[in-house]
């Protein structure tokens, strides 16, 4: 008997015993030796689903977003250098700038009532070089900084001569030039955060040949009105080049609220002085600080400060 006859044969048998089989014309297909190979694929997903976790686009979006970078200022190194620093012992200068910031602060919170234009935007400048306006910056920015309510943000704007992180022993870094030559608003890359809470530093930048041309440029008026509105809550100080050499000074004067200036009391000739306050006669507040002012306690010249205070409505 052949193969086909006794498999029609055993067919013949399972129907007499019962069993239920598929019609003739419908055959059973035979098993395929190997799975399928996309059995062990992943299921698809359907029409407009994503396995992406709202999470997940979240975490995304803080990698590829700008952040500020970190930086350590040497607290007992700046502090031998006669720099404030955050829980230092009480002392004089420290009690000056507590004196001299008070006005400052009240005007940038429009603590007097009438809020002012850009209060917190505060120039700190001289008639000429070297009479201590870095030195003044700095220590008014540290000394805000210390207060409950108040962050601050220092702005090393005197391109021709920076300064600001030598002073504070902090390495050259991206700063304000290289926002300007980007014709960028956006400081976040080239802000530097400080481990003295609530204050961080914008520097001056990358040396540029038309540093001066970008200071005085449509992008930096821009960047200042923005910085104004967009940290109304922040008081940012510049530190600004010397008014009686460069224009600069003087253009970025007609954007500040306040302006500090700095005068060496033994030493800045009267009539520059004078020459100096008549180039921001349009700034709503001026306040005058003496540097190196002789002191009865002392021999010779420290630290010590003398300020006034006036308005442009003032004679």
């Amino acid at each position: 008997m052949s193969l086909i006859e006794q498999a029609a044969k055993r067919l013949e048998q399972l129907r007499q015993a019962g069993v239920e089989l598929p019609p003739d014309d419908k055959p059973v297909p035979p098993a395929p030796k190997h799975p399928p190979l996309d059995t062990a694929r992943p299921p698809l997903s359907p029409p407009g689903f994503t396995d992406k976790l709202p999470a997940d686009t979240a975490t995304a979006d803080r990698v590829s977003k700008p952040t500020s970078k970190s930086v350590t200022i040497n607290l007992e190194a700046i502090a031998a250098s006669n720099l404030l620093v955050p829980n230092g012992a009480r002392s004089q200068l420290a009690d000056e700038f507590r004196v001299i910031k008070r006005p400052l602060i009240a005007n940038a919170m429009g603590r007097h009532g009438n809020a002012m234009a850009n209060g917190n935007l505060i120039m700190v400048t001289s008639a000429l070089p070297g009479e201590g306006k870095s030195f003044t910056a700095i220590n008014l920015a540290i000394s805000i900084a210390m207060e409950l309510d108040n962050t601050v943000m220092l702005v090393d704007a005197d391109v021709a001569r920076p300064s600001v992180l030598n002073m504070l022993g902090l390495p050259p870094s991206h700063g304000l030039l290289d926002v300007l030559e980007a014709n960028s608003l956006d400081i976040s890359e080239a802000l530097l955060r400080t481990n003295i809470e609530k204050l961080s530093i914008l520097p001056s930048g990358t040396p540029h040949p038309r540093a001066t041309e970008l200071l005085a440029s449509d992008t930096m008026n821009r960047l200042l009105d923005d910085m104004s509105r967009r940290y109304s809550d922040r008081i940012i100080i510049f530190d600004s080049p010397p008014l009686l050499l460069t224009t600069e000074a003087r253009v970025l004067a007609t954007h500040m609220g306040q302006v500090v200036m700095v005068v060496n009391a033994e030493n800045t000739a009267q009539a520059a002085v004078k020459q100096a306050v008549t180039t921001i006669e349009s700034c709503p507040q001026k306040m005058l600080v003496l540097n190196q002012v002789r002191s009865d306690k002392t021999d010779g010249y420290g630290y010590g400060y003398g300020y006034g205070y006036g308005s442009k409505h003032e004679t």
